[in-house]
């Protein structure tokens, strides 16, 4: 897939916008909880006075958002002002060889990534303004306008009842969270797909709860249930002969890819054959530039691509544009949980229809301020520029 040319973008400035968002309700986890919603936007203009936005990672730890905002204002604007790019990639890749002490330093890769994510996600949607183009297109003129999605972040002990009012939003297909009680997940994952209609999905999601033999002892008594997947049912750093182990056991397909980094990692999972469904996270590492590159990889390796997301509207929507440019038979994740920080994006919010999110149209992501509602939930606004 190749980025469309348009004249080469000097960076002049840098702004990050962090929010909190109050949870009605606390999502839950197997491996804990969060009591409110973060979200860290930032916005690069170049010295034309052009912009694009990206999101930067913050659901982990609790005081991840904060954290962020401070480390690319901090620790890794000065390797960003300044420069001159030819292409979005460029700054990727110079960012990821020039930030590698540092994080090495610090032991903070993940952090490190997930900043650099997010400027790859904001100097894309620059570029794909100035080109005229809505991101879909500016990756791939060929980009659906829409693309399948489920709704995720659904605690097993509330399947029953929230799958008839995620359907009623306009979902088809829906994933539980488990990894809490074996008991109480089996009973709930036989409620809740005790609900769907012909055609729905339940998925599963354990968020690395268990060894591998509690996960194989999981497949064998789930094995009736009918599940489209099971994800990350152990650790993402397990070694490849337990993913292989379990594969060989479960007849549930196995997915994963949130907690993968690297280009290297990616294709050590994907050409490894244990995960059906590889899930990058746009906002935690490689933004446009990797996950592109991988997603395309898992694609012609014959594996499902769904990209995870659980986070703002603007990491929604690039999840989505995404998707739309790569293709394949995929679903894009949506949170079903009540968040502003992601609903109160006309791009992002009440885009589902007939199980399907429509992708708002508007040059690059469809993005051109932050909604003005947000304001009274922001704890930190940091800018800095030549």
């Amino acid at each position: 897939m190749s980025e469309k040319s348009v004249a080469p973008v000097t960076i002049d400035r840098l702004d990050a916008h962090v929010f909190r968002a109050p949870t009605p309700r606390p999502v839950s986890t197997s491996f804990g909880v969060m009591t409110d919603r973060p979200a860290v936007f930032v916005r690069v203009t170049d010295k034309t006075g052009a912009f694009g936005w990206g999101e930067i990672f913050a659901n982990w730890p609790a005081a991840g958002a904060e954290h962020r905002a401070r480390l690319l204002m901090e620790d890794i604007s000065d390797l960003v002002l300044g420069v001159t790019v030819e292409k979005p990639s460029d700054l990727f890749y110079r960012l990821e060889k020039a930030t590698h002490t540092r994080a090495l330093q610090c032991g903070e890769w993940g952090p490190f990534r997930q900043v650099i994510a997010g400027l790859d996600i904001a100097l894309h949607d620059l570029f794909a303004r100035q080109a005229g183009k809505s991101m879909r297109c500016f990756l791939n003129p060929e980009a659906r306008v829409s693309v399948p999605a489920y709704a995720s972040g659904i605690h097993v002990r509330d399947g029953a009842a929230t799958i008839p009012e995620q359907r009623t939003a306009g979902h088809q297909n829906f994933k539980v969270k488990i990894g809490f009680d074996k008991v109480e997940d089996l009973n709930g994952l036989r409620s809740s797909a005790a609900t769907l209609l012909p055609g729905e999905k339940l998925l599963s999601d354990a968020n690395q709860a268990w060894t591998l033999t509690e996960a194989i002892e999981f497949v064998h008594d789930a094995a009736d249930i009918g599940l489209g997947w099971l994800e990350e049912a152990i650790g993402a750093d397990a070694p490849a002969e337990d993913w292989r182990k379990l594969a060989e056991a479960s007849n549930i397909p196995l997915s994963g890819g949130e907690n993968i980094a690297g280009f290297g990692d990616f294709d050590e999972a994907i050409s490894a054959g244990s995960l059906s469904v590889i899930q990058p996270d746009i906002m935690k590492w490689g933004g446009f530039t990797g996950c592109v590159k991988v997603s395309e990889q898992a694609i012609r390796a014959g594996r499902m691509l769904c990209p995870h997301f659980l986070g703002g509207g603007i990491g929604l929507v690039a999840s989505a544009h995404m998707l739309a440019a790569v293709g394949g038979d995929g679903m894009l994740e949506v949170d079903a949980n009540i968040n502003p920080l992601r609903d109160d994006f006309a791009a992002a919010g009440s885009r589902i229809r007939d199980g399907e999110f429509h992708i708002h149209e508007g040059l690059g992501l469809g993005i051109d301020t932050l909604p003005e509602s947000l304001e009274p939930l922001r704890t930190l606004s940091l800018t800095r520029h030549q």
